[in-house]
């Protein structure tokens, strides 16, 4: 039979196989990618029964092979994981020398190489795939994958294109590419793409303007985009408001909303207004996250820009009142504030939390707050009252 099969003019070298082998193959890809292992191989060795040096066959079960050693599957013959690993590399080799000019043997090469993270092996037997068949979008897909993972932003943005430009007509092509121009450095492009994208739909029926979950996360994504596109630069900032101001009506995260609101209104220096959209949030029940009483006391001290931007970056308690020394005239207006909050910030933790920050720890009031706190915490039997103190 081998005689038979290596005259035959369609055992391999990209030449097409017979009907039924054909449909055989198909069933193998199927199987491995639903898992059932054993019978792809079996699909498989049917196949090399007739064509001993069909390369796309012989690949084929080297991937299946190196997943079933991966997974652990048990077969009869008892071989080690090791074992099905030098096999699954000699047939995935052999298949690749009898068919060079296949797409499909450099894809399943780049495959074995992944599930080894050989990483820059695989990237570049995708691109050897490519060459060969630019339009695959599966492979586009796993290369776009493995840039991410090796941080080639420039060759993702690149690839994300290449999708786009082969299935314009895909939303998930034009937001993934516009995630990628903007990992990539460039917001202001990101904006861009998500604009011509919302161009190319009608208005009046398209779910992207209507309000709901999906359609929010976008307009909040693009409107961030635009935040960081503006940078210090006013007329920008101003512009990106305006746009938050705009999408109210499609945007479900109402807390995301007023967040970002918040922040612009603090770079733009609208202090009273910033002040306004904290006490929106404590309204909406946000009273213990420390960010918000940090944009708020930056509004209530009207702080710079670099002040606003380093209490932003505090993480767990820290406030402005522990990024550094107030003077007194800042202690009296935060304790103004604090010591008499509105009725949102009555019940609040974080509030009693913060006024210990304010106080001065040398003087009669700081003891007798302290004394308050611990107490009223010692008997709810929180266990982290220690470190909460002493941070």
């Amino acid at each position: 039979m081998s005689g038979r099969a290596d005259s035959n003019p369609q055992a391999g070298q990209g030449r097409p196989l017979p009907r039924k082998e054909a449909d055989l193959f198909r069933n193998v890809v199927k199987f491995y990618e639903s898992k059932s292992y054993k019978k792809g191989l079996k699909n498989a060795d049917v196949i090399l029964r007739r064509f001993p040096n069909h390369g796309e066959t012989l690949c084929m079960k080297g991937l299946i092979v190196n997943a079933m050693a991966s997974s652990r599957v048990v077969e009869a013959d008892g071989r080690g994981e090791g074992d099905k690993k030098k096999e699954a590399v000699d047939l995935i080799k052999r298949g690749l020398m009898m068919d060079m000019r296949s797409h499909v043997c450099w894809h399943v090469y780049g495959l074995l190489h992944r599930s080894c993270q050989d990483y820059s092996e695989a990237i570049k037997a995708y691109k050897q795939a490519l060459r060969i068949d630019p339009e695959n979008l599966q492979i586009l897909r796993d290369l776009g994958l493995l840039q991410v993972q090796m941080r080639d932003l420039a060759g993702f943005r690149e690839t994300r294109l290449a999708i786009l430009t082969l299935r314009p007509n895909s939303k998930v092509h034009w937001l993934t590419y516009a995630l990628a121009v903007h990992v990539g450095g460039d917001p202001a492009g990101a904006v861009d793409v998500i604009d011509s994208y919302t161009d190319t739909l009608d208005e009046d029926t398209a779910p992207e303007f209507q309000r709901n979950f999906e359609s929010s996360e976008l307009v909040m994504y693009k409107n961030r985009a635009m935040g960081e596109a503006a940078g210090d630069d006013e007329a920008g900032l101003r512009g990106a408001l305006e746009n938050l101001d705009r999408i109210e009506p499609v945007a479900v995260d109402r807390t995301g909303w007023l967040l970002a609101r918040v922040d612009y209104q603090l770079r733009l220096r609208m202090y009273d207004e910033a002040a306004g959209s904290c006490l929106m949030l404590f309204e909406r029940g946000i009273t213990e996250d420390h960010r918000i009483h940090g944009a708020y006391m930056c509004a209530l001290l009207r702080s710079d820009a670099e002040t606003v931007a380093a209490v932003s970056r505090m993480k767990g308690t820290g406030t402005l009142a522990t990024l550094a020394p107030l003077d007194d005239g800042q202690r009296t207006t935060l304790l103004g504030a604090y010591e008499r909050p509105p009725a949102c910030l009555s019940r609040s933790p974080a509030v009693r939390r913060i006024v210990l920050t304010l106080l001065d720890p040398s003087g009669p009031a700081f003891r007798a707050a302290l004394d308050g706190y611990a107490r009223r915490q010692l008997g709810r039997g929180v266990p982290c009252l220690g470190s909460d103190l002493s941070s």
